[in-house]
């Protein structure tokens, strides 16, 4: 295995194009640039319409190349649960939007894999952080009275 190069973006979820920032990088490594950019859109269409964070790594001799992706950040993919653009303004005040536990549990799985969090409940606990700076509430009660809920364990078997 020779030299290896890293280039590092954030790009739109299956939205990737050969141009800025990724092309103009890619470019001088002698890589396919479609090839990539298309292998990085599969990788992201999940999370469409999202900034994804995402590593191209090249080997400078052989040209093989990798592709890293990393998790959009917690309150991309609540917004995206959502269905909104952006969250309150006022938070704690407005709320914007509603979502289900088991959305929460949803992004949760998603964040586990890449936090150093040892539980499914601590990452929720925290998700639910942001909902509360972005104006939403989960089963239709703040996130303090959900987080309540639990503390006290009424949520255990959504996050397992």
């Amino acid at each position: 295995m020779g030299e290896s190069q890293k280039i590092s973006s954030l790009v739109t979820g299956g939205g990737a194009s050969a141009g800025p920032p990724l092309g103009p990088a890619l470019g001088p490594l002698g890589v396919n640039i479609m090839e990539v950019v298309n292998a990085i859109n599969e990788k992201t269409k999940d999370f469409e319409g999202m900034k994804v964070p995402v590593t191209v790594i090249v080997d400078s001799d052989t040209k093989n190349w990798e592709i890293e992706v990393g998790i959009p950040s917690a309150s991309a993919l609540i917004l995206k649960e959502a269905g909104i653009q952006k969250g309150s303004g006022t938070s704690g005040t407005d709320w914007v939007a509603d979502i289900t536990i088991d959305a929460i549990a949803k992004i949760a799985k998603t964040k586990l894999e890449k936090s150093y969090a040892s539980s499914l409940k601590s990452v929720a606990k925290s998700i639910i952080g942001t909902c509360l700076a972005l104006g939403i509430k989960i089963e239709g009660k703040t996130p303090k009275e959900i987080t309540a809920e639990i503390n006290e364990g009424k949520w255990d078997e959504k996050l397992q």
